[in-house]
């Protein structure tokens, strides 16, 4: 995949607090995008399931799948910026098949990307990164990798 330098992005500074993440600015403090909607979802679903399963299970579920989530983010990664990698771990061999079949079906029409880990912003009212501007079925697109 080829990268080109058509836009200059801005730099930030992420803050993250106990129960909330903000982006510094050019000094405008900004909540971030996933602090906004974390405080506006409906979590009772959570509430149920952490009584079904138990806080230590719920805790340990939520821990297993982040680390699981960042292993598939830093194959994605890799790949986009044609770097080898490879994870041997448990985790890196669940996270390796999910990876792969994002490759493949989401990033299959990518050939051109035009920034990776890019800070966004809405200025004055949030801001945000995400893993990766690019071109997807020739349009500029901005992608955020998620596994579940």
């Amino acid at each position: 995949m080829k990268k080109l330098d058509k836009y200059k992005y801005v730099v930030g500074k992420q803050i993250t607090g106990d129960e909330s993440r903000i982006y510094d600015i050019a000094g405008h403090r900004l909540p971030s995008v996933t602090t906004i909607l974390d405080k506006t979802k409906d979590k009772s679903f959570l509430t149920r399931w952490k009584a079904k399963v138990g806080e230590e299970e719920a805790e340990r579920i939520k821990n297993h799948s982040s680390r699981r989530g960042t292993a598939m983010h830093k194959f994605i990664e890799s790949f986009v910026e044609g770097v080898g990698y490879d994870d041997l771990t448990g985790i890196g061999q669940e996270a390796k098949p999910m990876a792969e079949k994002i490759i493949e079906v989401g990033l299959a029409p990518v050939d051109t990307y035009l920034g990776s880990e890019i800070m966004l912003y809405y200025p004055g009212l949030y801001a945000g990164s995400t893993d990766l501007v690019c071109i997807h079925n020739d349009m500029e697109t901005i992608i955020d990798f998620q596994a579940s």
